[in-house]
């Protein structure tokens, strides 16, 4: 004990200046957005880089399981490219409007750091500015949504988690479609509240919930989950309505990040009503 006195007392200068560098530094990156900005892309490309070894040692050991994700997965994109091959035997092929043209471009990534146990749980992807990801673009997997991009570097993103309490998913169930907010309840790993659905609506328990399409980030019709439990909220017209999330955070590995390709020109023309 005398010899960590001796040692603090020896030090104490440094310390204190040690100290006080670090408290400038967080006010300075706290309270100027340029500085900000720049120790975010710098820190995405030094934890990045630390988070993917660690990844890669992870993904030694769990290759089975991932290999039996990756099936599923392809089976159920399978499923997908015969609906859209019947849907278009059902059209003319020579259309002149392009109405129905897609408007989302999907890219894939591996997720190489997560969260599930904080208030503000954030997620990051081995995938950045090179491989043309932007903020505000949408996280999915096979299972539904995960989150969207909020930092990007030039290898790396991160991205708010659906386990986030920032973060408010506008979403809708699909037995009636009436559409409400979506945030997590900041309680289970597993589970949201969808908010702003009123009381003369019919829900039941087992009711799926998905994206309704109105953030420009995510498609219409994405999974969201299914109605777990519901109810009567005193002194609101609301209902108080617990989801089951579809998406386990604590298996993640691999993710799609989404880019509306016409979110731009939809922002462009939806501000002339704010100026209106």
């Amino acid at each position: 004990m005398r010899s960590l006195f001796r040692f603090l007392l020896r030090n104490y200068f440094l310390m204190m200046f040690l100290a006080l560098e670090a408290i400038s530094l967080t006010l300075m990156v706290s309270f100027n957005d340029y500085q900000r900005v720049t120790f975010f892309n710098s820190s995405n490309n030094l934890f990045g880089s630390v988070y993917e070894r660690f990844s890669n040692l992870d993904d030694y050991f769990s290759l089975g399981r991932t290999n039996a994700r990756l099936a599923a997965e392809n089976a159920s994109l399978r499923k997908q490219l015969y609906m859209r091959v019947k849907n278009q035997e059902n059209y003319p092929i020579n259309r002149p409007d392009t109405v129905d043209a897609p408007a989302y471009v999907f890219t894939s990534a591996k997720v190489i750091s997560n969260s599930v146990n904080k208030q503000f749980n954030y997620i990051t992807l081995n995938k950045g500015s090179r491989h043309g990801i932007k903020q505000d673009m949408g996280i999915i997997n096979a299972d539904g949504v995960v989150g969207v991009i909020t930092n990007v570097s030039q290898n790396y993103s991160t991205g708010l988690s659906l386990l986030n309490k920032r973060l408010l998913i506008p979403a809708k169930i699909t037995t009636n479609n009436y559409f409400g907010s979506l945030v997590w309840d900041g309680e289970h790993y597993n589970t949201a509240d969808l908010k702003e659905i009123p009381f003369h609506v019919i829900v039941n328990v087992g009711d799926t919930v998905v994206t309704s399409g109105y953030s420009n980030i995510f498609p219409d019709g994405i999974m969201i989950g299914k109605i777990k439990k519901f109810d009567a909220i005193s002194g609101t017209n609301f209902y108080d309505i617990k989801v089951e999330l579809s998406t386990n955070f604590k298996t993640l590995k691999y993710v799609e990040i989404v880019q509306n390709t016409k979110r731009a020109e939809l922002i462009k023309l939806e501000s002339n009503n704010i100026k209106e």
